[in-house]
């Protein structure tokens, strides 16, 4: 059960010292060897795991640290069947989650990409953003053209994008109807919704609406392609 160091006795003794204390430095240290770079997770992290969620209703750091922890599950990490014994802790984490974003805490955009992780939907999770400023890029299903898609302040537009002219031929999305949303776009807009974050879910209702080409004027929805492109294997 090593971590990031190598090291296998470390993490028991830090988790304890933080569960004990509360102790910043042990929080920062378990960070780096249970979460590297915000991306890379090891043996210690998921054997770590169980013992954070059960800190995490009453500690933040414990929670943050769980979340990160589960939106790396999908990577190339080589602990699946750690991951797969971590399946109540994740289903507790999961019901932690949905009371805190209740609360409309100001972690929110955080806490709910940890929700999304732990519900298994680690592609959203890693991309979503507050739709301040948010672009995605999708190929179009009929031409292949590589469009780009714009939610945000710039505004709600499929687009080509251009080196040197920026974002030329726009279009604007036609976004879904709550009714119309179906699978995780649904469960993502519901809880938006619930929770009073109606840029949120404007934003997902973008997301999951119809974009045109701006090539060949073929209608696709936005979140189709882009699942299609990028959600992993695991």
């Amino acid at each position: 059960m090593y971590d990031s160091y190598g090291d296998v006795d470390r993490v028991p003794e830090l988790l304890a010292r933080a569960e004990r204390e509360d102790d910043a430095a042990a929080w920062d240290e378990l960070g780096y060897r249970l979460n590297l770079e915000s991306d890379l997770v090891f043996p210690a992290s998921f054997a770590a795991l169980p013992r954070l969620v059960r800190l995490a209703s009453e500690n933040a750091r414990a929670r943050g640290l769980a979340g990160a922890i589960i939106r790396c599950g999908a990577g190339d990490h080589g602990c699946d069947e750690l991951l797969a014994g971590c399946a109540e802790a994740i289903t507790e984490f999961r019901g932690l989650l949905d009371r805190h974003l209740r609360s409309r805490p100001d972690d929110y955009l955080t806490a709910f990409r940890d929700l999304i992780a732990a519900e298994g939907h680690y592609h959203w999770s890693a991309v979503l953003g507050d739709f301040s400023d948010d672009f995605y890029e999708v190929a179009c299903p009929h031409c292949a053209v590589a469009v780009t898609i714009a939610i945000g302040g710039y505004g709600r537009y499929s687009a080509i994008r251009d080196w040197n002219l920026g974002d030329v031929d726009r279009r604007d999305l036609k976004p879904a109807l709550s009714e119309m949303i179906s699978g995780t776009g649904r469960r993502m807009h519901e809880i938006a919704v619930r929770d009073g974050q109606s840029r949120l879910a404007d934003g997902i209702a973008h997301l999951y609406g119809r974009a045109e080409c701006p090539r060949c004027a073929s209608v696709f929805i936005i979140a189709d392609e882009y699942e299609s492109a990028h959600r992993p294997l695991v």
